[in-house]
């Protein structure tokens, strides 16, 4: 686990504040032992709304009468809290964001593919908006 968030119980129901645990998708801390008997004891339940979840990073704005438990989360489960908490504008960028990333992350190799079909790289330079140089730089230019 590289990264971790909080998960509280909401003491007014009408803030929101995080996002609902269960909007996040599926946690891999939420079916410890620990964390379903700290549930039951707070008569909650992991799909109830008042189970919210908040990144590590704004920890400070859960409310000091809500008890906060720090949970550990992989980086994918973060990028999900993290996207779950951002006002929606934010969300989407991120999202296209990490879509970009593995694309670029897959650049090469489509370039790769493209010479050895035999397409120049100035036409794949045209295609992509790469700079010609950057297409000549590709291993197997």
């Amino acid at each position: 686990m590289a990264e971790a968030a909080y998960l509280f119980v909401l003491p007014d129901p009408h803030t929101r504040l995080g996002a609902p645990a269960a909007a996040v998708g599926e946690l891999e801390c939420m079916e410890t032992p620990a964390l379903l008997a700290r549930l039951h004891a707070h008569d909650v339940t992991a799909s109830s709304d008042l189970l919210r979840v908040i990144p590590q990073e704004a920890g400070g704005s859960i409310p000091e009468d809500a008890e906060r438990l720090p949970i550990p989360l992989s980086a994918e489960e973060a990028d999900r809290v993290r996207g779950a908490c951002a006002p929606r504008s934010t969300a989407e960028v991120e999202a296209e964001l990490r879509a970009f990333r593995h694309t670029n992350d897959d650049r090469e190799r489509m370039i790769s593919q493209a010479l050895a079909r035999g397409v120049p790289a100035h036409r794949i330079a045209q295609l992509t908006g790469l700079d010609p140089s950057e297409v000549a730089q590709t291993p197997g230019a």
